[in-house]
């Protein structure tokens, strides 16, 4: 799969590797990205799972599914916005895992342990 072109538009991803900050790894194709991000999660900070449907788009968080913990001993939070159509398919963080984590696991499993996501 080839994620700048299958979720370029409509996929935030943010999270953060073993070693490595958290960071957005996809951006949606947005200029800011952050923006788009702080107006899904807004109120909903403290949670460790959540989905939330803010307008057309869909505030998604996880904690990694392999329990992958980053050199501070802290669970891996995995943090989406689904944009548009693709937030339709999204009632649940169940739904989330199923259709989103399918999308980014392997990459995420290749860049978590190295020193940046790149």
């Amino acid at each position: 799969m080839n994620l700048a072109k299958d979720s370029n538009g409509w996929l935030l991803w943010a999270t953060r590797g073993r070693t490595w900050g958290f960071r957005f790894l996809l951006d949606g194709g947005l200029a800011d990205p952050l923006a788009e991000y702080d107006r899904a999660f807004a109120g909903h900070n403290d949670e460790p799972a959540l989905c939330h449907r803010v307008g057309t788009s869909v505030a998604l968080r996880f904690p990694d599914p392999e329990g992958r913990r980053d050199t501070a001993g802290r669970l891996i939070p995995h943090e989406f916005v689904v944009i548009g159509e693709h937030a339709d398919e999204i009632a649940s963080v169940e739904d989330g895992l199923m259709r989103i984590w399918s999308l980014v696991s392997d990459f995420y499993a290749r860049v978590w342990d190295a020193e940046g996501p790149t």
